[in-house]
């Protein structure tokens, strides 16, 4: 990914989307074996005096101690935060752990490294943004989009809300590192890739429909991503180098589209905001954590099959005479042939459970321990957790009838 972010660039230069494009502070990407090195050999470069490493018990155990021999070759003096989990030994990007960590950073410091995945990401990319400090990616497991992009979703009094933040200034994932991650993780991540299948209906019928912005540039970033996963679904499987690089590189650059656009559109639609809604409530249950990328993998699943009985139908010319808001219907008569190709082109929930199965990802909201009452109660209140237009929107609060788990 040597020159990527700088052909993304050229390419923003030329979109007509209309859309103000963010530009990438990224400075370097490094994929391999030897990243660790690399990151060391970079923030040595960059002069930084004081680094604080950001990590959690399990990913010190991964590769905080090869990074921190590294520094030291270096001379490159830095600390260690260790997060502490809850009572279910879960790390929560929640307040808790947003101030043990600004307080565990010295005034000194110049630099934060995220040594970990998408929860220490979202802590230090707070914490980054607070103190006005740059921070390195280093992510531990290929589980999650969100190490490039600014976001950072966070538990606030009990309610999971993305913040904009800060992107990293540079990424440094270590094969050796990635590839010895638990399956469940890496099933995870392909998961998260999966889930652009109906993100990307819903961000598409969300511009089409509700007026909301669109980059196709992004969406295609996006697409490119996803595709990548899904015809490599065996090398990921194998756990070698070469799926362990095609994972992350998509996840990395889903997180770069996100960038890109500033929001979380391309990659976040109805499916994420079901596994928000189930994450609050297991919180509010004091239930252990569940995986980011195994509830969406099981939400696109689920919104496959919905969106293909329920929307699909419901979009049909004759049903639509039935619906009052006749701004949304005419925009929707307009594209009526574009809309229905997009949901048709989701694959059938059959397709999606084969390839997770296959990497020994979860499929059923039973398998996580969420109940067919929580389920259809996220159905129908769900698409309030953001105010974006999806099909699940369209369904609740445009035709009425909330869908159901069946």
């Amino acid at each position: 990914m040597e020159n990527y972010i700088a052909d993304v660039m050229t390419l923003s230069r030329q979109c007509d989307c209309g859309n103000h494009h963010n530009p990438i502070p990224i400075e370097v990407i490094k994929i391999g074996n030897d990243a660790l090195k690399d990151a060391a050999h970079f923030i040595k470069n960059k002069e930084f005096q004081k680094v604080v490493i950001i990590a959690d018990a399990q990913t010190f155990k991964a590769g905080v101690e090869r990074l921190a021999e590294s520094l030291k070759e270096k001379q490159i003096a830095f600390s260690v935060t260790i997060l502490k989990p809850d009572e279910n030994n879960d790390v929560v990007a929640d307040e808790k752990s947003l101030v043990q960590a600004l307080l565990d950073i010295p005034a000194e410091a110049d630099v934060l490294i995220a040594f970990g995945a998408g929860t220490i990401h979202d802590i230090t990319r707070f914490c980054a943004t607070k103190l006005k400090l740059p921070f390195v990616s280093v992510p531990s497991a290929p589980s999650v989009d969100g190490f490039t992009s600014l976001g950072a979703p966070l538990i606030v009094r009990g309610v999971k809300t993305t913040f904009q933040m800060s992107s990293p200034v540079a990424v440094f994932a270590d094969l050796s590192i990635l590839n010895a991650a638990p399956k469940e993780m890496i099933a995870a991540g392909f998961g998260d890739m999966m889930a652009k299948y109906t993100s990307l209906a819903d961000w598409k019928l969300g511009h089409i429909a509700g007026g909301e912005p669109y980059c196709p540039l992004s969406a295609q970033i996006t697409r490119d991503a996803l595709e990548s996963c899904v015809d490599h679904v065996e090398d990921i499987e194998a756990c070698d180098a070469r799926g362990g690089r095609i994972l992350i590189e998509a996840l990395i650059k889903s997180g770069i589209a996100m960038l890109l656009f500033g929001q979380s559109h391309p990659a976040s639609g109805g499916e994420h905001h079901l596994s928000h809604y189930w994450e609050m409530e297991f919180l509010k249950q004091g239930r252990p954590a569940v995986l980011h990328g195994a509830k969406v993998s099981v939400a696109t699943i689920l919104l496959s099959e919905i969106y293909k009985r329920n929307f699909l139908h419901w979009i049909d010319s004759e049903n639509l005479d039935q619906i009052e808001d006749q701004q949304i219907i005419n925009n929707i008569r307009q594209n009526l042939d574009e809309i229905k190709r997009i949901y048709e082109e989701i694959p059938q929930p059959e397709m999606l459970r084969e390839m997770l199965v296959k990497l020994g990802g979860v499929t059923t909201p039973a398998e996580l321990g969420i109940s067919e009452q929580l389920v259809n109660q996220s159905l129908q209140d769900a698409h309030h957790l953001r105010n974006r237009f999806t099909a699940l929107k369209f369904l609740n609060e445009v035709v009425k009838v909330s869908p159901q788990f069946v």
